[in-house]
């Protein structure tokens, strides 16, 4: 069963987006660029109020870096599909699990990033959860 509404033109959409965001950190970094995508369109609070579907949190201006530099550009590969399928679906795992931001830092993960908590890194890429009170919702089950 999904955790959010994401009809297949949308599972493709965020396929092109795990293979734009993290192709060179394998499946797994995929799977972690689609969590927080999923748990960005979940969430109703911070910088995503109002954001309920893939393609809005997707296109949001300024959210994610291959839209801004033109590396959205390529079409979904099947396997791509499926893990964004695993998404939906809720899959979620640390540091990905209940974070809603990540970024590649040149160097060292900062402890936090635009006060958000890190809670850690895979391979490039640094996750970070909101801090308590601010988006309590991201931490309910489905």
């Amino acid at each position: 069963m999904a955790v959010i509404k994401a009809p297949y033109k949308d599972i493709k959409l965020l396929a092109r987006l795990l293979r734009a965001e993290a192709v060179g950190e394998g499946k797994q970094g995929m799977l972690h660029v689609g969590a927080v995508t999923v748990n960005r369109a979940r969430v109703n609070c911070s910088d995503f109020e109002g954001l309920r579907t893939l393609p809005e949190v997707i296109y949001q201006p300024k959210a994610y870096e291959a839209l801004q530099h033109g590396m959205f550009y390529q079409r979904s590969r099947e396997s791509e599909r499926r893990l964004a399928k695993r998404n939906v679906k809720g899959h979620r795992s640390w540091p990905a699990k209940y974070s809603l931001w990540y970024f590649k830092p040149e160097g060292q993960c900062p402890p936090t990033w635009y006060d958000q908590q890190l809670v850690g890194r895979y391979k490039a890429h640094c996750f970070y959860e909101p801090v308590q009170g601010e988006c309590d919702e991201i931490y309910n089950s489905y």
